[in-house]
């Protein structure tokens, strides 16, 4: 059966080659793909889960083992290219999320959550079908299907009915294959030069961490691995606790229903914030801060106002690893900031830390590993002002020596900035493409 929506259905961006050779056409999934049903059984397969975004990843390599216990010769049996619809909602994918299974050895996934189907490679090509379900596509199919209540046992109430109906856009049968191929190699380019730069990312990551533990000294140590030549003549470091560098300012516990990003003269630093966007550098005008709204404006003083060179830190996190993350207020550029809930704002008592150094200092490992030494909690983690004040802070004895690592660690921020923007470019690209390459049917618009 064919879905034929009754409109010119030719996607927005088209290959020259292909532009006079016709209309695309709609044809339900059940059409052009087969449910899977076969069972593992005695059969020696690699358990699978799947990453949104990513795809699907082996059990042991995302939870450290394989969980499929007993449950595991009533999995799903996958082979290479074969599709698995993980009926749990995530952020990116509310309807859930397909997920082509790409090695060549056997897999498996648990049936409970999972719908799985084998497309008719004579009729579809696998990496174009990948590509538009990246797209969402089964998202703005599946929604309707999903919009009240339904979800069973943790998982997304959708039948194999719905899954299967869902028209699949693909272009005239005279071009069909070599213009899906055309679409899939462009696309999949693009997501080479993705991974690559994501590579290179990491390896500036990596690279910032290896040399973090190496300008900063180490638990007992007085002085670091690695030291500028200027130094090497120069004392010890110091390790006075935070309380002998910092004081602590009141902060509010405004929730983000009193913010707004339009107007207003008082901007608020939210914990939650710190813990997802904020650079550790934070400078206000680079950032998006959200204001105080004016009927709460006016309860603040001076005294509760950052100044440059003081250390926020969210004081609650669910995960230990984040909890006490920290940004230094470098620039203000002329506004008035406070620290609002869930958060600690330290000040300085004189002029050390230099400004810029602080935020690299509380990401070193040393301090990092000694915040989360003093955090309490079991589920959520929190820390206090009293309990954040007894970690040991490295200080190097000069002003100079500080300002020569801030200025090399945040040269690498620089770096690594430039490349998050060039990587979030590229997948801002890669969507845009999604969109215009693939036409829709008007029923599929919601």
């Amino acid at each position: 059966m064919t879905a034929d929506t009754g409109t010119s259905m030719v996607p927005q961006l088209r290959f020259l080659e292909f532009r006079s050779a016709g209309n695309w056409r709609f044809r339900a999934l059940s059409d052009i793909a087969q449910p899977i049903s076969e069972r593992v059984g005695a059969s020696k397969c690699v358990p699978m889960s799947v990453t949104t975004g990513v795809g699907l990843v082996r059990q042991e390599e995302k939870f450290g083992r394989t969980i499929a216990g007993d449950s595991y010769k009533h999995y799903i049996r996958l082979q290479t290219n074969d599709f698995a619809y993980n009926k749990s909602a995530t952020k990116e994918f509310p309807q859930g999320y397909i997920a082509r299974y790409s090695d060549t050895m056997d897999a498996a996934v648990p049936k409970s959550i999972f719908a799985c189907f084998r497309p008719d490679i004579g009729t579809v090509i696998p990496q174009y079908l990948d590509h538009l379900f990246h797209g969402n596509h089964h998202g703005r199919w599946l929604r309707k299907y999903i919009m009240v209540g339904a979800r069973a046992h943790g998982a997304l109430a959708v039948s194999d009915a719905d899954l299967m109906s869902m028209p699949v856009p693909l272009p005239p049968v005279a071009v069909s294959r070599p213009e899906q191929q055309k679409i899939a190699d462009c696309l999949g380019s693009l997501d080479d030069l993705i991974a690559a730069e994501g590579r290179r990312l990491e390896a500036l990551s990596r690279h910032k961490r290896g040399l973090m533990q190496q300008l900063f000294p180490v638990p007992g140590q007085t002085v670091p691995r690695l030291r500028f030549p200027e130094f090497r003549d120069n004392q010890a470091w110091s390790t006075p606790r935070l309380a002998d560098l910092y004081g602590f300012k009141r902060t509010n516990t405004l929730s983000r229903a009193r913010l707004n990003y339009e107007t207003g003269t008082i901007r608020n630093i939210h914990y939650g914030d710190i813990h997802t966007k904020f650079r550790a550098l934070f400078r206000v005008g680079d950032e998006s801060v959200p204001y105080v709204n004016p009927d709460a404006a006016s309860t603040f003083d001076d005294g509760v106002l950052c100044e440059e060179g003081d250390i926020v830190f969210a004081d609650a996190s669910e995960d230990l690893d984040d909890v006490g993350r920290a940004i230094e207020v470098v620039s203000l550029d002329g506004e008035h900031v406070v620290a609002g809930t869930h958060t600690i704002l330290a000040t300085r008592r004189g002029r050390t830390p230099v400004v810029g150094f602080g935020a690299q200092l509380f990401q070193s490992t040393a301090v990092r590993d000694r915040i989360k030494k003093e955090a309490q909690g079991t589920k959520v983690y929190g820390i206090s002002a009293t309990r954040i004040s007894l970690v040991p802070i490295p200080i190097p004895p000069t002003e100079s020596e500080q300002h020569k690592i801030a200025e090399c660690l945040s040269s690498l921020d620089s770096r690594i900035a430039a490349q998050v923007v060039k990587l979030d470019d590229l997948r801002i690209h890669k969507r845009g493409l999604l969109q215009q390459l693939f036409p829709r049917p008007g029923n599929n618009e919601r």
